[in-house]
């Protein structure tokens, strides 16, 4: 029996045109990874616009289509493909992409319930992973990179390829973190300063923050 990933949110908020494209291909430099099998991708999703999801039913012919979903004709790679649902959440339409494997043909089903059983949760009910990729997803490519790839000596060997971002270290200034040793705190600030409308107190608009 085929294993598939959990599904997982990638993007705090909602994607425009140029994020979701980039989140399509997000994987493409991620060193140890096979990208022909799919699997990196396999249960990742994230929110959408209303003429994104109306962009991409009309840019290919769909492989399958019913209400509120329909799934690309073009594979990402092995048997996972995009699907695109349009969901009434507590009364308010809203639209997701997500990457599901065919393999298991429940799984556009199974993607659907759980981003449903995830965005009528609690408030703020994304796990840390769910929150990491979301802060790595929003970061400049300017100000994120994978340890080691310009000068391996630097980082102990351990840590050599895994995601970093430059965040500002009060006294000692501007450096590069692992992204899975930000603070409770750092992410909660991070996630802050990404969603609209929402600053945090004191900060500044300059990345790194």
């Amino acid at each position: 029996m085929t294993e598939h990933p959990p599904f997982r949110k990638v993007l705090d908020g909602v994607a425009t045109r140029e994020q979701m494209f980039q989140l399509f291909s997000r994987h493409k430099d991620t060193p140890g990874i096979d990208p022909l099998s799919g699997t990196p991708s396999s249960g990742e999703w994230f929110e959408i616009t209303a003429s994104e999801y109306h962009f991409m039913l009309d840019l290919l012919p769909p492989l399958f289509m019913r209400t509120g979903m329909f799934g690309i004709s073009e594979f990402k790679a092995g048997n996972v493909t995009s699907v695109f649902f349009a969901i009434r959440i507590r009364g308010r339409e809203r639209w997701f992409h997500g990457f599901c494997d065919l393999t298991d043909r429940q799984s556009p089903d199974k993607m659907r319930a759980a981003i449903i059983a995830h965005e009528t949760g609690a408030s703020d009910n994304m796990t840390r992973a769910e929150k990491l990729e979301a802060i790595w997803n929003a970061r400049h490519p300017d100000f994120k990179g994978i340890a080691g790839e310009i000068n391996p000596h630097t980082w102990p060997a351990e840590h050599r390829g895994k995601r970093v971002i430059l965040v500002n270290d009060g006294g000692n200034g501007t450096i590069l973190k692992l992204l899975e040793d930000l603070s409770d705190t750092e992410i909660d600030n991070r996630l802050a300063a990404m969603r609209p409308h929402t600053k945090r107190r004191g900060s500044n608009d300059e990345d790194p923050s």
